[in-house]
């Protein structure tokens, strides 16, 4: 009842006309020094209507409907005038501004220009007023598109992909030389198996916008290659914002599907969180003797365990997804204190009846034979609900010389799966083994923010820190396998045998991730003169600590004195009442403790930061920023294994590095309109905490093990990037750039030699990367009647050469095909050769109606590097095509409607082996289906 009371408020405040007048609102940015222009004087002329910027160069002049010219101003720097500024009743009309300095420093000079509302102007502004080469997508643009998280935003930036719908690549390269960053700071991932942060989790609802910055300075993290991409939440709004959307998602290969598979759901699996029911039932450190030692406790612990193993069938409901937001500005005196708040949350259900993966393929022995060996095959139906709810909320309160703001940000998943696989050994063709598999997966990520800058002498000294702890859990929540053998009959029937030999036996496992970390930065900028313009010296320091603890539990339920025809391939029945060992006749299924002290690990990381920079001009058209960063970074490691013995709480990787970086800019023109940019640096790529470490850990459905490297050292690289840039009117814009990367001692995942399925991180030969970028966005009035089309790509190409080390040149060498050529070197491990990103994009004002179409693909990719007889494993291109329309309505353009349609070409996510003669095997391979979403928004 509730419920439905706040259904109706919100609708019926929906309605209510808040006020007669509009709202003229932005920023005033500092062209001359990159930066926003506190303390400038707007003015709407013919009135005495008028405003200052404030602390953060934003304004807001509420105002009767009407068109009107505003005029901007501060002394020192050139007077723009802005005309034909159309103010509707109860909208915002965003207009950001950016002044230039005056020749004279003191001269006024007044220019007149035309109003432009445009979805991409504030974005396209900071990039041209960036000192680094950066690209972006704003809150604005990501709505036209019609996205619901960051992972399918990030996707429309230019050399931006996704992988696996979760992590960014920059420019083709992987997950490892791209750092994931919010609001500026560190945050720890939520996947203890990637180098960098899982954007899937952040809902557009939260974001103000995304920025990649691909060439480095001073006061960037030295951690990444391919770029830093920044996700920057909703700031504080200058005025009373509330907002209420809803969606549905249906893909008619998931949704309403009587085949669906499920496990048993706790009562908050809803709500992202198990109530723990799936708990280890356990104590921890509880001694788990053998039926010869104690079988009365034996008999005991076992039924402590569900029964519950077998995947279920079931009918899968369609996706559903909700968010609001609330937020205001109050003046306090002359002060101002505003707060924000928003809650959104996601349920979505994905069903594969045909999904490939894990399987292993081996060349022959024979050079002259092409064909791959099925070693392995694997293949089955999966079920997955993925339940996400974030929660921002934040306080800020703004004084004439300082800003301080402080933000939580709280995010809850819940990822249930259920599977049945069939697996077929073909060393023996007779060794098939079907799976039941369970696993749910409890991630959740705690990230307060505090952050104040303080402004001195008439803002020419500025001091700027961040705190930002972050507190992070992942937790394998009772991982159930459970294989038994299939066999036949004399008449063909099938029947099911348990056989550990040849099938394992039925395998428990709760794993858990604990992680802290704490980031924080002191920054101080100041304006000063130097060869007789302006400049600015920033210096500042960062300091980071990571702490991760990861524990496996692992128990195994073999049988004692059990026929191997029993329980007739239901693994309901191996754990029920009837079948659970007994004393008495020691017989039946009992708990074994297989736990391996290799399998979890402790470690701690510290990256403690110290740069200056200064940017300074060498004529009015030539502008410089050098800098110079020192990072010490540590890794201390806890854990042991039977080879390396005990590490207790040794520094494995001890490093102080210097990174310098030199940044050139050079205007063209007057204008500003065509630049060219060039820029050096020296950055890092560090290996994760499980790769530096001695952990074993085990993938009970691929039958897979990852095996730490306690010896591995980070990556150097050097990179260079040359770029043209021209802002035309509006929202025109043309650039074209060139990047080469030259890595020492680069970090691949590779299969080890003469282990199947087994994988290590190692530092393999030394790599380049080269190529380029071209972008083009072009409004399409030039043709008549399409003023309100906008036509956007970019295309990247790219090349990268990794020399063999001298063992993986011996293993290519000894598995070598008759006719191949082997040559020095193969494609870099995680990038992609191409990237294109292809779209039009219709926005009507006058009627409401938006539209996006966009393309977005990427190349043939190395995912898994081979070795002896197991080939390369390669992700293939994936072609996404989506459609996004929606429909503005109400009395103020306060309701919307969208309709979005995602991958209408119904493509196929596929990763191959690749070996010379022979056709590409799956590696890997499933149907993410078509999928279409209903949502509606309503702003109040």
């Amino acid at each position: 009842m509730k419920n439905t009371i706040l259904f109706f408020s919100l609708i019926l405040l929906s309605t209510i006309a808040y006020s007669q007048n509009g709202t003229v609102a932005g920023t005033v940015l500092d062209g001359n020094l990159n930066d926003v222009l506190p303390f400038a004087n707007i003015s709407v002329n013919g009135t005495n209507t008028g405003s200052t910027t404030d602390f953060d160069g934003k304004y807001n002049i509420k105002i009767e409907p009407g068109t009107y010219t505003l005029s901007f101003s501060f002394v020192g720097y050139q007077t723009k005038e802005i005309s034909g500024v159309l103010v509707k009743e109860g909208q915002t009309t965003n207009l950001n501004v950016t002044l230039e300095a005056s020749a004279g420093q003191l001269d006024e000079v007044l220019i007149k220009t035309t109003a432009r509302q445009n979805t991409e102007a504030a974005v396209l502004s900071f990039q041209k007023n960036s000192v680094a080469l950066v690209d972006g997508i704003s809150i604005e643009t990501i709505k036209n598109i019609g996205v619901s998280n960051v992972a399918n935003a990030v996707k429309n930036i230019p050399g931006v992909s996704v992988q696996g719908g979760k992590y960014v690549y920059v420019r083709g390269l992987g997950d490892r030389y791209t750092k994931s960053i919010l609001n500026g700071v560190d945050v720890p991932g939520l996947d203890p198996d990637r180098n960098t942060l899982q954007l899937d989790v952040f809902p557009t609802q939260i974001i103000d916008n995304i920025i990649v910055v691909k060439s480095s300075t001073a006061d960037q993290p030295a951690d990444f290659t391919g770029g830093v991409v920044d996700i920057v939440t909703k700031d504080i709004p200058t005025q009373e914002q509330y907002s209420f959307s809803a969606g549905l998602g249906y893909n008619s290969d998931f949704h309403f599907n009587d085949n669906y598979l499920k496990q048993d759901r706790s009562s908050t699996d809803i709500i992202g969180f198990d109530n723990g029911q799936r708990d280890n039932p356990l104590a921890t450190n509880q001694p788990v003797p053998l039926p010869q030692q104690d079988p009365e406790l034996v008999e005991t612990l076992t039924k402590r365990f569900s029964s519950d193993l077998a995947a279920q069938q079931d009918q899968s409901f369609m996706d559903f997804n909700l968010a609001a937001t609330a937020g205001n500005q109050y003046k306090i005196g002359d002060n101002k204190l505003g707060y924000l708040a928003s809650l959104s949350y996601r349920n979505e259900t994905e069903y594969y009846d045909k999904y490939v993966d894990g399987q292993v393929y081996r060349k022959s022995d024979d050079p002259s034979v092409y064909k791959l060996d099925a070693d392995r095959t694997q293949e089955g139906r999966a079920g997955n609900n993925n339940v996400l709810i974030s929660g921002l909320a934040g306080l800020s309160f703004k004084t004439d010389q300082s800003k301080y703001r402080f933000n939580v940000l709280h995010i809850q998943n819940g990822e249930s799966q259920a599977s049945i696989f069939r697996t077929i050994k073909r060393i023996d063709a007779n060794n098939e083994v079907k799976k039941d598999n369970l696993l749910y997966t409890e991630r959740a990520i705690t990230n307060l923010l505090f952050e104040g800058t303080n402004t001195f002498n008439d803002a020419k000294w500025t001091l700027e820190y961040k705190l930002s702890p972050s507190f992070v859990n992942v937790y394998d929540k009772d991982f159930r396998v459970t294989p038994f053998r299939v066999r036949q009959d004399q008449n063909g029937n099938e029947y099911f045998t348990i056989e550990p030999s040849e099938s394992g036996e039925p395998t428990r496992i709760f794993r858990s991730l604990e992680e802290t970390d704490l980031a924080g930065k002191l920054g101080s900028t100041l304006k000063n003169k130097l060869f007789s313009y302006d400049a600015k010296t920033k210096v500042g320091g960062a300091y980071t600590y990571k702490k991760r603890d990861f524990g496996v539990t692992q128990f195994a339920f073999p049988t004692i004195n059990v026929p191997g025809t029993a329980y007739n391939g239901d693994p309901d029945q191996v754990l029920a009442s009837d079948n659970i060992y007994n004393a008495d006749t020691n017989s039946g299924t009992f708990v074994r403790d297989d736990s391996n002290a290799s399998d979890s690990y402790s470690s701690e990381i510290t990256v403690a930061a110290g740069y200056i920079s200064e940017e300074f001009k060498l004529t009015n058209w030539w502008n410089a920023i050098l800098g110079l960063r020192v990072e010490q970074f540590g890794l201390s490691y806890t854990g042991t294994s039977q080879s390396r013995g005990t590490y207790d709480g040794v520094k494995v990787i001890d490093k102080t590095d210097l990174y310098p970086s030199a940044n050139l800019i050079f205007d063209l023109n007057e204008e500003e309109s065509s630049k060219v940019r060039a820029s050096y640096a020296r950055t890092t790529a560090r290996p994760s905490f499980k790769e530096a470490s001695l952990a074993e850990i085990f993938d009970p459905i691929n039958s897979t093990i990852f095996i730490g490297n306690i010896d591995i050292q980070p990556t150097y690289i050097n990179n260079f990037d040359l770029r043209y840039e021209n802002y035309g009117e509006g929202n025109n814009f043309f650039a074209i750039s060139g990047f080469y990367k030259s890595f020492k001692d680069p970090i691949e995942v590779s299969f080890i030699r003469g282990a199947a399925g087994q994988f290590t991180p190692l530092n393999l030969g030394d790599a380049k990367v080269f190529g380029g970028e071209i972008e083009f966005r072009r409004n399409m009035g030039f043709i008549s009647g399409l003023r309100n089309l906008n036509f956007n790509a970019n295309f990247s190409l790219i090349d990268s050469q990794q020399s063999f080390s001298t063992d993986e040149l011996a293993n290519r060498r000894d598995n070598i095909r008759d006719g191949e050529e082997l040559g020095s070197h193969r494609q870099l491990q995680g990038q992609s050769p191409y990237l294109i990103n292809v779209g039009f994009t219709y926005d009507n004002d006058d009627n409401g109606w938006q539209g996006t179409l966009s393309y977005n693909s990427q190349g043939r990719t190395l995912q898994i590097v081979g070795s002896q007889n197991i080939p390369d494993v390669y992700t293939l291109p994936f072609h996404n095509v989506k459609l996004n329309i929606s429909k503005s309505f109400g009395a103020d353009r306060n309701s919307s409607l969208s309709l979005r349609f995602e991958n209408i070409l119904d493509d196929d996510t596929e990763s191959v082996y690749d070996s010379y003669g022979s056709p590409d095997v799956s590696y890997s391979k499933w149907n993410i289906g078509q999928k279409i979403n209903l949502s509606y928004t309503v702003n109040f």
